[in-house]
C-alpha cells in the first residue's frame, strides 16, 4: 500500500474477477446441464445435476478456505497472491481441456468422468479465487477501495454475463462445446497474464505457525451440513416413492409441500448445526445471527437454483428449445437478471439506511417470488425476460439490505469469524436447491420445482421474526452485493 497506484492498476488488480465469473456463467448454467443431459438422459438429469452440485460446492468451500490461509502466509518473491492465481489458472485450463474431451464420451462413463473433472475445477478455480480476494485488501489503501471495488463489480457481473450471452451461448446452442470452452480458456489465460502485472511485493514478515483449528472446524461444519442435505434428499425420495400411485393435482400438491418442507428443514437444521459447531456455547447469545443466516439461505436456495435449472425449465416449457438450443435463451434470461442486479444493488444500500433493512428484505422476497410466479403463469419468452428482471432487481435489493442487516447483528470484535460462518450457508444454497430439487423435477417437472423455489422466497420472510437488530454493534465493512450475487467460485 506504500506504492502509488496508477490507472492500469484498476485493471490488473480486478481483471481476474471477469475470468472467474465467466467460468461460472459458462460451466454451471450452460455446459454442465447440456453434458449431464447428454450422458444420463432426459428422465434423471435433475438428479445427477444435484449430485454434482452438492459435492462440488462442498469441495469449493473447503478449498477456498484452505487456499486463503495458505496465500496469506505465502513468502514467494512473486508476491502472496499471484503464484496461486497462476497455478490455479494452469490447472483450470487443463480441466477445461479435459471437459472438452469428455464431451465426446457417452453414457455413465462420460458422466462420472465429468463429475471428477468438475470437482477438480472447483479445486483449481478456488485456488485462484481465494488469492484474488486478497488483492484489493493487500494493494489498495482504505480510502481508494470504494472505486476499485466499483471497477471490480463492473468486471465481475455485467461483463461476464454479456460474454456468456453473446459469445458462448450461441456456440453451446449449436453443439460446439469445444468452441465454447476454447473461448473460456482464452479468457482465463488472458486475464491471468494481465493479473501478473499487478505490483505485489513479497511478504516481509515471517508467518506464525499454521493454525489448523479454523480449517478443522470448517470441515466439521461442512460434514454436518452435507449429512443434513443427504438426509432430507433421502426423505424427499421416500415421499416420491410413496405417492407414485397418485396422479394429477393431488400428486403435484403433495410434492410441492414435501419439497418446501424438505428444503426448509435442510435450511433450519443445516444452519443450526453449522452455527452450533462454529460458535459453540456462544451461539445461544446470538440467536439473531442464526435467524439471519436462515433468512439468507432460504432466499439463496431459490435464487441460486433458478439459474442452475433455467436451461432445463426452458426445454420443458418451450418446445422450440430442445436440447442445446435452450442455452441461448437461458443465457439471455440470466443477462436480464444480472443487469437488474447491477441497477438496484447500489441504490438499495442507500435506501436501506433510509427506510430500514428488514423492510427491504421483505420487499425483495416478495418481488423475487412475484417474478418467479410470473414465469410460471405466463408461458412466453417476454414474460421470462420480465420475470428475470424482477428477480434480478429483487436480488440486488436483497444482497444490499441483507448484508447491511447482518453487519449490524454480528459483534464488532468477532465480525470476521461470524461472517465467515455465514459463507457456509451461502455455499449450501446451491447444494440444497439442486440435490433435493433435482429428483423432484425429474419426477414431476420443472414447473413444480420452480413453484417450490418461489415458495422458498416467501418462506425466507418468516426468519426475519427472530432477528433483533443491534444498532450499537454495527460493523464498518464494505461488501459489494454484486460480488456475492455472481458467486464466481461456485
Amino acid at each position: 500500500m506504500t506504492q502509488k497506484l496508477r490507472w492500469h492498476d484498476y485493471i490488473t488488480i480486478n481483471i481476474f474477477w471477469f475470468a472467474l465469473t465467466s467460468r461460472s456463467q459458462v460451466l454451471t448454467p450452460l455446459i454442465l446441464p447440456v453434458l449431464v443431459q447428454r450422458f444420463v438422459g432426459e428422465t434423471v438429469k435433475g438428479t445427477y445435476i444435484g449430485q454434482i452440485r452438492l459435492w462440488a460446492l462442498m469441495v469449493a468451500l473447503l478449498m477456498q478456505a484452505l487456499m486463503g490461509l495458505l496465500s496469506d502466509r505465502n513468502t514467494s518473491r512473486w508476491g502472496r497472491r499471484r503464484p496461486f492465481i497462476a497455478v490455479g489458472t494452469v490447472l483450470e485450463v487443463l480441466v477445461l481441456v479435459g471437459i472438452a474431451a469428455v464431451a465426446r464420451l457417452e453414457g455413465m462413463t462420460g458422466y462420472w468422468v465429468l463429475f471428477g473433472l468438475y470437482i477438480l475445477s472447483m479445486i483449481s478455480s478456488n485456488t485462484a479465487h481465494a488469492a484474488t480476494q486478497g488483492l484489493i485488501p493487500d494493494l489498495v489503501p482504505q480510502d481508494q477501495r470504494g472505486r476499485f471495488s466499483g471497477v471490480k463489480a463492473l468486471l465481475e457481473l455485467p461483463a461476464p454475463l454479456i460474454f456468456a450471452s453473446f459469445v458462448v451461448a450461441g456456440m453451446v446452442a449449436a453443439g460446439n462445446i469445444s468452441g465454447a470452452l476454447a473461448a473460456l480458456i482464452a479468457v482465463m489465460v488472458v486475464c491471468a497474464l494481465v493479473t501478473m502485472a499487478a505490483r505485489e511485493v513479497p511478504l516481509a514478515t515471517t508467518p506464525t505457525r499454521f493454525d489448523w483449528k479454523p480449517l478443522v472446524r470448517l470441515a466439521a461444519m461442512t460434514a454436518a451440513f452435507t449429512l443434513v442435505i443427504l438426509g432430507m434428499g433421502a426423505v424427499s425420495r421416500a415421499v416420491m416413492h410413496n405417492i407414485a400411485g397418485l396422479e394429477g393435482l393431488a400428486a403435484t400438491s403433495l410434492m410441492v409441500i414435501a419439497g418446501i418442507v424438505g428444503m426448509a428443514i435442510a435450511v433450519g437444521a443445516g444452519v443450526w448445526l453449522s452455527i452450533s459447531i462454529g460458535l459453540g456455547e456462544e451461539a445461544r447469545a446470538h440467536r439473531s445471527f442464526t435467524w439471519w443466516v436462515m433468512n439468507r439461505l432460504s432466499f439463496m436456495v431459490a435464487s441460486t437454483s433458478l439459474a442452475g435449472f433455467m436451461l432445463y425449465f426452458l426445454q420443458e416449457r418451450f418446445v422450440e428449445f430442445p436440447g442445446e438450443l435452450a442455452a441461448a435463451p437461458a443465457a439471455r434470461v440470466m443477462l436480464f437478471v444480472g443487469v437488474f442486479i447491477l441497477l438496484t444493488a447500489l441504490p438499495s444500500g442507500w435506501l436501506a439506511d433510509l427506510v430500514g433493512k428488514r423492510l427491504l428484505v421483505v420487499v425483495s422476497a416478495l418481488l423475487a417470488a412475484g417474478g418467479t410466479f410470473l414465469i410460471l403463469i405466463v408461458p412466453t419468452m417476454p414474460a421470462m425476460y420480465i420475470g428475470g428482471s424482477l428477480i434480478g432487481a429483487a436480488m440486488g435489493i436483497y444482497y444490499s439490505a441483507s448484508w447491511a442487516l447482518g453487519t449490524e447483528i454480528v459483534p464488532r470484535s468477532q465480525a470476521g469469524h461470524f461472517l465467515g460462518i455465514s459463507n457456509l450457508a451461502g455455499a449450501g444454497a446451491g447444494a440444497i436447491g439442486a440435490y433435493i430439487g433435482g429428483p423432484i423435477a425429474d419426477a414431476h417437472g420443472y414447473v413444480v420445482l420452480f413453484t417450490i423455489y418461489g415458495a422458498m422466497f416467501m418462506l425466507s420472510i418468516l426468519a426475519l421474526a427472530g432477528i433483533k437488530e443491534k444498532v450499537l454493534q454495527v460493523v464498518p465493512l464494505q461488501v459489494e452485493p454484486a460480488v456475492e450475487a455472481a458467486n464466481p467460485s461456485l
